[in-house]
């Protein structure tokens, strides 16, 4: 039991518990979560503030602190923070409860999840944002957002997305492989429907890339090499050329020579030439 200090201050990360020991529900789950968290952290990367966590505790008041209530969601987004590590959530401590939350329904947690975890959200930490998803039942996936202190259905829009308003991005059904599983999966979208990459998939890409240059730059030496021996051909076929030319000219002299030999010869034995 969390015991707090006899000042009556109120705990830090550094106090509270960050760990139940409970794995998350299946193999798929624990992918889930990470494929959500690991795309949006290269989002989160170009932001100025931000955090995304996965799995830990959120602590938003005293009661819960004594109640050892420390669940906290799979998934969960803060805007305009600063970018640190956290052992939990500490809304008092942070100033703020975070915007968005997602969780991965199991067998288990499915009613808790549509209903008290839901009510929590939305009564007691005012998050702005509330997705639910079926890792084993893509069907099965909803979102809502915060109007007027109640949670509204959001509706998906005519590519078949829910659209995050809080960050502009859509949240999309995906199939395609993912650590060896293929499957649908929950991805952070842009509203094209470009999936956000994990950065497994930015180094698959820039590996790609960097082949593709490579070839590129294997091509262009190839076609270099060629035009270089094109060029030295020409320059070959240019000096023989030449010297046929001079040869041919040097011929015509000797021609010339020959022919005025044999018109002095002709004139000595008193023969015109040019009656001839």
């Amino acid at each position: 039991m969390v015991t707090l200090p006899v000042t009556w201050s109120l705990p830090t990360q550094e106090d509270l518990p960050c760990d139940d020991g409970i794995p998350m529900e299946t193999q798929r789950h624990k992918m889930q979560m990470d494929l959500l968290i690991d795309g949006l952290t290269t989002w989160m990367d170009q932001q100025q503030g931000g955090y995304v966590g996965g799995n830990m505790f959120i602590y938003f008041s005293l009661d819960q602190v004594r109640n050892q209530d420390f669940r906290g969601p799979d998934v969960f987004v803060v805007l305009d923070v600063p970018k640190k590590e956290r052992k939990s959530w500490v809304v008092w401590e942070e100033g703020k409860a975070p915007d968005i939350v997602i969780e991965l329904l199991s067998e288990s947690s499915m009613a808790v999840d549509k209903g008290p975890k839901k009510q929590i959200y939305q009564d007691y930490l005012r998050v702005w944002e509330y997705y639910w998803y079926d890792p084993f039942n893509p069907d099965d996936w909803a979102g809502f957002v915060l109007v007027r202190g109640k949670y509204e259905p959001l509706a998906v829009n005519e590519q078949g997305y829910l659209v995050s308003p809080c960050t502009g991005l859509v949240l999309r059904r995906w199939t395609g492989d993912y650590r060896g599983v293929h499957t649908t999966w929950l991805r952070w979208a842009y509203p094209d429907g470009q999936v956000l990459p994990t950065a497994q998939e930015l180094a698959q890409q820039a590996q790609q890339e960097a082949r593709l240059a490579q070839q590129a730059a294997a091509q262009a030496q190839q076609e270099a090499r060629l035009a270089q021996q094109a060029a030295e051909q020409a320059q070959q076929e240019a000096r023989l050329a030449q010297q046929a030319a001079a040869q041919a000219r040097q011929e015509a002299r000797l021609a010339q020579e020959r022919v005025a030999q044999l018109s002095q010869k002709l004139r000595e034995l008193g023969v015109n030439p040019e009656s001839l």
